[in-house]
């Protein structure tokens, strides 16, 4: 009687084995469809917030709930004119303007402005001392209803909202995305493990005023 009632639940075990991988897996790729996606960094245009080969994970559930706010890091579907690949590609930015900023390149201490607030941005990119500027050119844009103004970290290595309102004839249209190809905001660094962090909204973008 102790052979016969040990056995039982081991065969039970062995025959619920593969539903319960099934249930994995189908949580899995709901989960990577619905809420949580990894995806790696293959190019400088973020550093030096974000490094080749870092990667990061992505809340593809929070912008179902509300827009996307000044200062966090996106990734989207990149218009065909930025990435040249009419399958699609991902691009991560940071937000910079949200419909109907006025953002401004630059004021006298050579920042941007951001409807009439000026903006320090710490997390651009520098190297032995020498900083980028937040733009390589003045302009004066209006983002549009339902798009966003985005760029770069890394400003003078970043295909962003600047380079191709400049390669448009400043065409806002063109240099802006539809909020509707934002694919979820990055918000964790996770690997390497050494640095692993949390993407926060800077705190220097507490104080812009709406538009």
């Amino acid at each position: 009687m102790i052979d016969e009632q040990t056995d039982k639940p081991r065969s039970s075990f062995w025959k619920e084995l593969p539903i319960l991988l099934g249930v994995a897996i189908l949580v899995a790729v709901l989960v990577r469809a619905f809420v949580l996606q990894t995806f790696f960094i293959p190019s400088p245009s973020m550093e030096n917030t974000l490094k080749i080969d870092d990667r990061v994970l992505v809340n593809k559930l929070v912008y179902d709930f509300r827009s996307p706010h000044r200062g966090e890091v996106i990734v989207f579907k990149a218009p065909t004119a930025w990435s040249g690949n009419p399958d699609g590609e991902d691009f991560i930015k940071r937000v910079i303007g949200v419909p109907g900023d006025h953002v401004v390149c630059c004021d006298p201490e050579e920042r941007l402005m951001i409807n009439g607030k000026s903006l320090d941005e710490p997390y651009i990119f520098s190297m032995d001392g020498i900083r980028d500027k937040p733009a390589d050119q003045e302009f004066d844009i209006t983002v549009p209803k339902g798009r966003l103004w985005v760029m770069g970290d890394h400003r003078s290595a970043s295909g962003d909202s600047l380079e191709h309102w400049q390669q448009s004839g400043q065409n806002i249209t063109e240099a802006t995305i539809p909020e509707d190809d934002v694919v979820g905001r990055a918000f964790t660094v996770f690997w390497p493990v050494s640095r692993a962090t949390w993407l926060t909204v800077p705190d220097q973008f507490d104080g812009i005023p709406k538009p």
